[in-house]
């Protein structure tokens, strides 16, 4: 039972490789990421078994596991994408405090900036 499942399952993602992008199915689910220190540790994590499975020989299952660790990678840098869009946009209102000598708001932007950015660089 179990080669034929595997059969079934490369064959199904040998499809899915030659569809085009606007025609792939999402038949795989990416492991969620609600914040960005989740985003950032699933994509550290599937990046290191991304880094194993290229390593080796791309053997049709390789190939398989590749194409489904893929979807919570993409999740993770939509996650890091949007998070980092509001980090930009946090420091820019650090950069307008320090111009006008806003302290408040430096520092009250300035400590939320810095406590996202901790995420990035851990």
């Amino acid at each position: 039972m179990k080669p034929l499942f595997s059969a079934l399952f490369i064959t199904a993602c040998v499809l899915a490789f030659t569809a085009t992008a606007d025609d792939r199915p999402d038949h795989f689910k990416g492991k969620q990421a609600d914040t960005l220190e989740q985003a950032v540790a699933n994509f550290t994590e599937y990046n290191a078994k991304l880094k194993v499975l290229l390593s080796a020989e791309l053997t049709p299952q390789a190939m398989a596991e590749i194409h489904q660790l893929t979807y919570t990678l993409e999740v993770a840098l939509e996650k890091i994408h949007s998070e980092t869009g509001k980090l930009k946009d946090t420091l820019e209102q650090v950069h307008i405090a320090s111009e006008r000598m806003d302290t408040a708001t430096a520092k009250q932007s300035g400590d939320s900036y810095l406590n996202a950015a901790q995420t990035l660089v851990k």
